[in-house]
């Protein structure tokens, strides 16, 4: 018998296409197939799924239950185990209860190996399901929802501390992205977990290029985010807002240009969200302008870039937003636009929230984050107490670090301008100060009379706007955020104007300018690589299957797959079998229209031909296809078939012979061969097909040479 390593690598290559697991998921597999509990925490896109999916399927008989409170992830999850050959389904109220029966149905019978169900559904069948129905593992994904100290808590989630009790012998894993070790510790405690291994995978994402822009205005806000769709035209990404008005102004200024947007917040009718989650899932659109309220459970793993329009209340919903982009592990961006707006909004619900101190320090974490003239993957790594003994080279800061300048006399104009209106005036009635504006609240105000109105003249508003946020950052000033949101100047501060200390501050850069406004099927497309080109062909193929099939091109195949699919140039169904992230079914499923694409771009003009490779049986055997199905498909005579079979079977690579061969007939053949041995074939030719009885010779053999190996 096989060990469990090389069954479940086997089931791994068979159902998903890869070769090798990622780091801990076999720790985490072998663990949960002992008996026992774990807590796992995987950043997005880690492979979470693959810990409790490979459980599922190296069970003998029983069910795995996924608890989600995410309908969303439920599709996705069961659509593309579907689509991989596994018996899979979800329970859950956007279903009839006609659908939710027969799954039911289902699931008592044996028939359904993994059952997706939110935690208040699973509560109302636990009582019964104690009693009727065998389950070899829970897994309960979104873990940190059960913990009050977790950034998401849902107190439908405390009823799973029953698990246990009514499960004591079957094994619980708690997945969750993000949860810091409070949140892990009390995961554990709540679930009532016994001795849990705790596995935390690398948070390192460094597909993703990390970017922070200090508020370039409106205008330019847009040209990067059209930069970015325009880069990307074949892909999609997300911009979140800090408000529905603002996602929804986004929204309408790119469908101005032809951009292909859609807009997503609680504002909409359940019918309208849903409506622009399909299309952006589905590839029809190339952009989502949401809220927060988008993406959990989002399984698109082509999404190439995130924009926040603002900056997020705190690092744990920054990185689960940025980990939507590149799931696949291919190049992905994430940008984010900053602002003192941002800081003095997210303030207001600091302060109306319930746990004020804890909510604070995480705004504090996430703007110092924003502030950083550090590398930005070695801050987020050690929020998620991850050590990063070099800089990354794929953020801002990395790629451009900042120009350093002596900023003494900007700081003394500033810090001057602050005191002179008494700490009365906010950040940008400071900067119109200083630029000599002629606003009337300024002149009302008499500001314009003070000696320091019109002190900075030369600089513009981007320049002061980024050098008094520095001063900020440096503790020279600080925001009263109970008065207004004003200025101060700090002791540090005062000290440093009063004694003209020496300031340094990073240069103002101006951002990369381009033209907006002119539709994106007026540019002019740049020249592609071969390479590229292929991949857009690839690209085509799998939308057409998408929507003839009605899934997410994702589940087709990925973005990591089809640029696999690029480098090896597969030409025929065994080489197309190979490549990584093709299963079995995907193989016999799709291998002509991808290899025809790729031959007819390689120039190949002959037809794919009728020729079949044990391989080419062996995978079509594996994926029910019975012997007169083999050779209708391609067009090849049963004998060739079973001519591979038996070289397949002396081979020792197929074990099972169910579906090929009955007891009946292989008993007959083996009496026959016994009595006549001579003359069996054509005693045997009226019976069975032409070449059945060599198969059943060659199991004849299997099983001796079996039995030899024995102890």
């Amino acid at each position: 018998m096989l060990d469990i390593k090389e069954r479940a690598l086997s089931l791994l290559r068979r159902f998903y296409g890869y070769s090798e697991f990622r780091p801990l998921q076999f720790d985490i597999i072998s663990t949960v197939a002992s008996g026992s509990d774990c807590v796992v925490l995987m950043p997005t896109g880690g492979g979470k799924s693959i810990c409790y999916q490979i459980p599922a399927l190296l069970a003998d008989g029983g069910v795995t239950i996924v608890i989600s409170p995410l309908i969303a992830l439920m599709k996705d999850q069961v659509t593309a185990l579907i689509s991989n050959g596994i018996p899979a389904a979800a329970v859950n109220s956007m279903q009839t209860d006609a659908e939710n029966r027969d799954i039911m149905e289902r699931l008592f019978s044996g028939r359904i190996k993994l059952l997706y169900i939110s935690p208040e559904r699973l509560l109302l069948e636990l009582d019964r399901w104690s009693r009727d129905l065998r389950i070899n593992l829970i897994a309960v994904d979104e873990a940190h929802c059960i913990s009050q100290w977790g950034h998401d808590f849902r107190p439908a989630y405390t009823g799973l501390s029953r698990l246990k009790e009514l499960f004591p012998s079957v094994p619980v894993m708690a997945l969750t992205a993000t949860a810091d070790r409070l949140t892990r510790e009390d995961i554990a405690t709540q679930l009532r977990l016994e001795n849990p291994k705790l596995f935390i995978g690398s948070f390192d994402r460094p597909n993703i290029s990390l970017r922070v822009v200090g508020n370039p205005g409106n205008s330019r806000r847009l040209s990067y985010i059209t930069s970015l769709i325009d880069r990307y035209s074949h892909d999609s990404g997300i911009v979140y807002c800090l408000s529905r008005r603002t996602a929804e102004s986004i929204n309408s200024e790119l469908l101005a240009r032809g951009y292909r947007s859609v807009v997503y917040h609680a504002g909409l009718s359940t019918t309208e969200r849903n409506i622009a989650q399909d299309r952006f899932i589905n590839g029809d659109v190339q952009v989502v302008c949401a809220t927060v309220a988008f993406g959990m459970g989002i399984d698109k793993s082509n999404i190439r870039w995130v924009v926040h329009n603002n900056m997020p209340r705190n690092i744990e919903s920054y990185y689960q937003e940025i980990g939507r982009a590149g799931r696949d592990g291919v190049k992905a961006e994430a940008l984010m636009f900053y602002s003192y707006a941002d800081v003095i909004a997210l303030q207001s619900f600091v302060d109306e929230s319930g746990q004020k101190a804890l909510n604070a320090e995480k705004l504090k974490r996430m703007q110092e984050y924003s502030e950083s003239s550090l590398c930005r993957r070695r801050i987020l790594l050690s929020y998620f107490n991850e050590t990063m003994t070099h800089d990354c080279g794929n953020c801002d800061v990395c790629l451009n670090p900042p120009e350093r300048m002596d900023g003494t006399v900007v700081a003394q104009k500033a810090l001057s301008a602050i005191i002179r209106v008494n700490g009365e005036a906010g950040f940008s009635m400071i900067i119109d100060i200083l630029r000599g504006a002629s606003r009337q609240d300024l002149i009302e105000k008499g500001y314009n009379r003070i000696k320091t109105y019109g002190a900075g003249r030369d600089l513009s508003y981007p320049e002061w706007n980024s050098y008094l946020s520095q001063l900020i950052q440096l503790g020279l000033v600080d925001i009263a955020y109970n008065e207004n949101n004003h200025l101060k100047v700090t002791p540090y501060g005062a000290t440093v104007l009063r004694e003209r200390s020496e300031v340094t501050l990073a240069k103002y850069k101006e951002p990369e300018r381009r033209k907006s406004g002119r539709k994106r099927a007026e540019t002019v497309e740049p020249e592609l690589k071969p390479a590229e080109r292929l991949l857009i062909e690839l690209k085509e193929v799998r939308l057409k299957l998408a929507r003839k099939e009605q899934v997410p091109p994702y589940i087709v195949f990925s973005d990591k797959t089809l640029l696999e699919m690029v480098r090896v140039e597969p030409t025929d169904m065994e080489a197309f079998s190979r490549v990584e992230g093709v299963g079995e079914k995907k193989t016999v499923k799709y291998w002509k229209p991808f290899v025809m694409a790729i031959r007819k771009f390689k120039g190949i003009s002959e037809s794919l031909g009728t020729g079949l490779s044990h391989e080419e049986t062996l995978l079509l055997l594996n994926s029910g296809y019975d012997v007169a199905s083999i050779a209708e498909t391609k067009g090849i005579k049963t004998r060739t078939v079973y001519s591979h079979i038996v070289a397949l079977i002396r081979q020792d690579r197929l074990t099972d012979f169910s579906s090929v061969i009955t007891r009946e007939q292989y008993l007959r053949v083996m009496s026959v061969a016994r009595e006549h041995p001579d003359t069996m074939y054509d005693i045997l030719s009226s019976e069975m097909p032409d070449g059945l009885p060599s198969v059943a010779l060659a199991i004849s053999d299997f099983l001796l040479r079996q039995k030899s190996n024995m102890p």
